[in-house]
């Protein structure tokens, strides 16, 4: 499975959101993690438009979190940049080709369809159960406890 670019962006955005008091604007995140602001700005529109950003226009503007951090879940962000369709689309092949089947023998999902479905399900299910809290918790613990306060000092402009 391949995700874009803008999930990566995405969550590591949630991530920094989490550590700021005030909204953060779409080109400080963009310096923070060293990508391209204009394309950083849709996906943080993506995310406005799933509910899970607020934009706060203005001098002092930028984005926050519209709820908690622990009741944001990976998949919510996911399905917010790269969309809810499935990664893998049965075109029904097995009634294609000199030993076709008829219609009458496809009325339920192939083998290969049901095992993509059931895969898709589990990814969905492991992503649903991670929050950017747990992300962050994460993160922290991977970097000896000096991720987090790196970057709240960034973003309130003392580091």
């Amino acid at each position: 499975m391949k995700l874009s670019n803008g999930v990566e962006w995405a969550l590591h955005c949630c991530v920094s959101l989490g550590q700021s008091q005030a909204p953060v604007p779409a080109a400080r995140l963009a310096q923070l993690h060293g990508i391209p602001p204009a394309y950083l700005a849709k996906h943080l529109q993506s995310l406005s438009q799933a509910g899970i950003l607020r934009s706060t226009p203005g001098p002092v503007g930028g984005y926050s979190f519209t709820q908690p951090p622990a009741q944001v879940s990976v998949l919510d962000v996911v399905l917010a940049i790269d969309g809810p369709k499935p990664a893998f689309r049965c075109t029904e092949i097995r009634r294609q080709g000199p030993l076709a089947l008829g219609p009458e023998e496809c009325e339920k999902p192939c083998a290969v369809s049901r095992a993509m479905a059931a895969a898709d399900a589990a990814w969905r299910a492991a992503l649903r159960g991670i929050t950017i809290a747990d992300l962050t918790r994460d993160i922290e613990a991977d970097s000896a406890g000096s991720a987090m306060g790196s970057v709240r000092q960034w973003l309130a402009g003392t580091g």
